[in-house]
């Protein structure tokens, strides 16, 4: 786990490009990752094997069967038909593909499934160039759970993916200004101290930033329904995490990072807002990180090619590729591509 100096728990569910600023600034605040220098056997997928990283099962909840939809934030005018019909194809695919989806399995004590549900666009105003902050992403995420789009199904089982359109920066950060609701200070200030920052400031998809999932509490009725969501910006040039060579394939690997730490570590954000270790879901205190996070970690060590954790996999039943960034298997102790 990642502790402060005064002992507070700072897990996070960030997906960043490796060798990137907001890697470095990351890695900066985590004692040196032990176990590098046992990796000598290799992988079928030609990875070490680093047994010392392995994922850690804390008792935090995790999703077995997983339903996700994804909402196109800035209306249909920002987005490209067939980036959004590309998106939603190869992330249902990579999701649930056989294969893939064995790595997760192994984390779940029965069978685990995925689906989605249909797309929609978001009407809300994000031109090129404009910051999207956390305490916005959060007010999104809790007007999408009020307005249905997860229909009937359980909220606990899903997970609102928001698609931030070409050119809109996203930050990991507070709005300035931003004020938490009465009682909820001391929440806020261990949130804040859980940033990373990059040259004082907030880090943002400029330095390397692709997106991150979390959660927020929202009022219905007379009820508090905790609500799952993802968050990712359109990587292209100096913006995200761009490894493939369309913008679209991107977007596909990092919400394939989110979706399987949000299903394996659901509830990491109220682990940091109530400094609260039993919380967490899987998690390796050694490699740092959640399920997408230690094979980032890997690369950003030397310890394997980034074209080789960002790549297109063939699909179990043969239909065709996916762009995907590969997950931990504690089975091979390394990424895989299949367990």
């Amino acid at each position: 786990m990642i502790y402060s100096e005064n002992g507070e728990i700072r897990p996070r569910g960030i997906v960043v490009g490796p060798r990137s600023r907001f890697a470095q600034a990351l890695a900066s605040r985590r004692t040196a990752l032990a176990g590098e220098a046992a990796a000598a056997a290799v992988t079928a997928d030609g990875f070490h094997e680093i047994p010392t990283w392995d994922l850690k099962d804390h008792h935090g909840r995790t999703i077995a069967d997983l339903v996700f939809v994804n909402r196109f934030v800035g209306g249909a005018a920002a987005w490209a038909e067939s980036d959004m019909d590309n998106i939603d194809k190869a992330l249902a695919a990579a999701m649930s593909d056989s294969a893939l989806q064995s790595v997760m399995g192994q984390y779940y004590s029965d069978s685990i499934s995925s689906r989605a549900l249909p797309r929609a666009v978001v009407d809300l105003d994000a031109p090129g160039g404009s910051r999207f902050f956390k305490d916005q992403v959060e007010e999104l995420a809790g007007q999408l759970f009020l307005s249905g789009v997860l229909g009937d199904n359980d909220p606990g089982q899903c997970v609102i993916n928001m698609m931030l359109p070409p050119g809109v920066i996203l930050v990991d950060g507070f709005s300035p200004g931003f004020q938490p609701p009465p009682g909820a200070e001391e929440e806020h200030s261990r949130r804040t101290r859980a940033l990373v920052k990059i040259d004082d400031d907030d880090g943002d998809s400029t330095h390397g930033l692709g997106g991150y999932h979390g959660s927020v509490h929202v009022t219905k009725g007379n009820r508090t329904v905790t609500t799952y969501y993802a968050v990712g910006v359109f990587s292209e040039g100096s913006n995200g995490i761009v490894q493939f060579n369309e913008s679209w394939e991107n977007v596909v690997a990092t919400f394939y990072h989110e979706l399987n730490e949000a299903r394996t570590d659901p509830d990491v954000e109220d682990a940091v807002r109530f400094n609260d270790e039993s919380k967490v879901g899987w998690y390796s205190e050694i490699g740092q990180g959640e399920i997408g996070d230690l094979p980032i970690n890997e690369a950003d060590r030397g310890l394997a090619p980034i074209s080789a954790i960002f790549r297109s996999v063939k699909l179990a039943d043969g239909s065709g590729d996916v762009p995907v960034q590969l997950m931990w298997s504690n089975a091979v102790h390394a990424p895989a591509t299949a367990g």
